[in-house]
C-alpha cells in the first residue's frame, strides 16, 4: 500500500497493518482449529453429528464404492490435514485446495438428500441443511486466507 513517510511515521497509521496481520493470523488459526476439531470427532464412531450424512453422501457420490468404514476415516484425516495446514501456515496452497474440494462435497447433500435438508426449498432449512449452509462462511475465510498468503489480495484492502 502507498503511503506518504508522514503518514509511515505516526503510530497509528501502522495500526491497521497490525491489525491486518493480527486479524489473519487469527482467521488461519480458528478456521483451521474448526476443521481439525471437526475432523477429529469423525475419528470417533458416533461422536461427529455430520457421521451420517457424510457418510451417506460419500457413498452416494461413488456409487457405494467407499463404505462409511473407509470414508469416515478418510473424511477424518482429510479435515485434520486441513487444519493442521492452517495451524502451521505451512503448505498453503495444498491447504487450500483440499479445503475448497471439501466444502464442495459437503453442499451435495443438499441436493441428494433435499427431504433432510430442507423443510421448505429453498427458504426454511433443517437443522442439517443449517448445518451445510454455514460452510459459507467457512469457504468465504478460506478464500480470503488465500488471497492473502499466496498474495493475490490487492493491498489497497
Amino acid at each position: 500500500m502507498y503511503r506518504s513517510n508522514a503518514l509511515q511515521k505516526t503510530p497509528d497509521s501502522r495500526m491497521p497493518d497490525g491489525l491486518m496481520r493480527f486479524s489473519m493470523t487469527l482467521l488461519r488459526i480458528s478456521l483451521g482449529v474448526v476443521f481439525l476439531w471437526f475432523g477429529g470427532l469423525k475419528f470417533f464412531p458416533e461422536v461427529s453429528p455430520a457421521q451420517e450424512l457424510a457418510t451417506r453422501t460419500i457413498e452416494v457420490l461413488t456409487l457405494d464404492i467407499v463404505g462409511p468404514m473407509v470414508s469416515l476415516p478418510g473424511l477424518a484425516l482429510w479435515e485434520c490435514l486441513i487444519g493442521l495446514g492452517l495451524i502451521s501456515n505451512r503448505y498453503v496452497r495444498w491447504t487450500l485446495t483440499l479445503l475448497v474440494l471439501q466444502m464442495l462435497g459437503t453442499f451435495t447433500p443438499l441436493v441428494l438428500f433435499p427431504e433432510e435438508t430442507w423443510v421448505q426449498f429453498p427458504i426454511v432449512p433443517t437443522m442439517e441443511g443449517q448445518y451445510i449452509l454455514k460452510n459459507i462462511v467457512l469457504i468465504s475465510a478460506g478464500l480470503v486466507i488465500g488471497a492473502v498468503a499466496l498474495g493475490s489480495w490487492q493491498e489497497t484492502h
